[in-house]
């Protein structure tokens, strides 16, 4: 694997708390994520319809905390049908040390999606996924193209009280299966292993990034999702475990992807705005 050491000195985005945060936040409407389902599939984006055509790239899925690939088929079905080659991250469940979920899975599918298509690929993760995505971003830019982050609270752990206890219950489950082969502090934000290390500093400038958030988030804040970067950071209406099927998402993917592959060929955009107040992407 490539790998390149970041300058100390290049920090990213202020970590707002290494530990674990409470968040009041509404857990109860996240029910509503089957509506945001439902209206995927009567959505134009869905079927390809005004959105920017892809280029053949890999786009790697990772999944949520707790979560298998499956749940994310329907995001991996559309960007096969708008011009991407999706791969599912082939970890069963994520709830392991991200730092050897990296070593031990991720790494051989960014590898077999590299062998495949022959140019750096995009990585897309829903909440620790995207954490997760941003660790590999910082220790892989020659093989990232962009990072789009959907309600990843990469700023730090603020979260409902019962996703605390869950990750509280998976740090024990993770020292008492792996002993020393992990850190004391595996699981915290307080850990010096590469996954938290690459996590202080920026996402290197030849990696584009995304970060979509929704302040109606009911499983962590909101305000831990975003880098403060309005080029890069995309509100939308919705639920956290909802992001990965909101049709307005679909748009932003398309167009953040369809703008990466344009900057990277050097080529002049005709932009296309995503949403009030600037933001465009290529077609």
């Amino acid at each position: 694997m490539r790998k390149t050491h970041v300058r100390l000195e290049d920090r990213g985005p202020h970590i707002l708390t290494r530990d674990y945060r409470e968040a009041n936040v509404p857990i109860w409407s996240e029910v509503l994520f089957a509506v945001e389902l439902v209206l995927l599939h009567a959505a134009p984006v869905y079927y390809g319809l005004g959105t920017p055509h892809g280029d053949g790239s890999g786009v790697v899925l990772i999944p949520a905390f707790l979560c298998p690939d499956h749940y994310l088929f329907p995001l991996h079905r559309w960007l096969g049908r708008i011009g991407y080659q999706a791969f599912f991250s082939g970890m069963s469940f994520n709830a392991e040390c991200p730092n050897l979920l990296i070593k031990r899975c991720l790494n051989e599918t960014i590898e077999k999606a590299l062998a495949k298509t022959g140019r750096r690929i995009h990585l897309i993760g829903h909440s620790l996924g995207g954490i997760i995505a941003r660790s590999i971003a910082g220790q892989r830019p020659q093989d990232i193209a962009s990072v789009i982050t959907l309600a990843a609270p990469f700023r730090g752990t603020a979260a409902h009280s019962s996703i605390l206890r869950a990750a509280g219950i998976v740090r024990r489950g993770i020292l008492k299966k792996h002993g020393g082969a992990v850190l004391p502090a595996c699981y915290t934000g307080h850990c010096t292993c590469d996954f938290v290390d690459s996590l202080q500093r920026s996402v290197p400038p030849s990696v584009v990034e995304t970060a979509v958030y929704t302040r109606d988030d009911g499983v962590v804040d909101w305000q831990y999702c975003k880098t403060d970067n309005p080029e890069a950071d995309f509100p939308v209406s919705g639920t956290h475990v909802g992001l990965a099927f909101n049709p307005s998402v679909y748009t932003i993917i398309a167009n953040r992807l369809a703008q990466t592959h344009c900057a990277q060929s050097k080529r002049r955009p005709s932009c296309v705005p995503v949403r009030s107040g600037g933001k465009c992407a290529t077609t």
